[in-house]
């Protein structure tokens, strides 16, 4: 559930990321496309997901511990976004066996 929630924050904060109108950005894949062109329903899209990362961690967690790892998690997640994307190193490839490799450790340590 943890890392689900951790994607979802990763692809809500991309997808907010990808409506800034300052930011040095890569078209490598066509969605990235489609949301600098339609910035308001990507927005909305960004907020969705945050939310629903903010209900996720909510149910794995309580309360108060559920908020501050989604907060801990938006900060680490967001910087590494503008630090990594302007350098071209956040890659489909990549986050796809960083995400099965946290899965397969947090399936093991459950």
């Amino acid at each position: 559930m943890i890392t689900i929630a951790s994607l979802v924050v990763f692809l809500a904060f991309y997808t907010l990321y990808y409506t800034s109108k300052r930011a040095t950005l890569s078209y490598d894949l066509g969605f990235e496309k489609w949301m600098q062109r339609n910035p308001k329903q990507t927005k909305i899209t960004g907020l969705f997901l945050l939310a629903s990362a903010y209900a996720m961690w909510l149910f794995a967690k309580s309360l108060c511990c559920g908020t501050l790892m989604f907060f801990i998690q938006l900060m680490t997640v967001g910087s590494l976004i503008i630090i990594l994307t302007p350098l071209k190193k956040v890659n489909s490839k990549a986050l796809l066996a960083l995400l099965v490799l946290v899965a397969i450790l947090e399936f093991y340590y459950n």
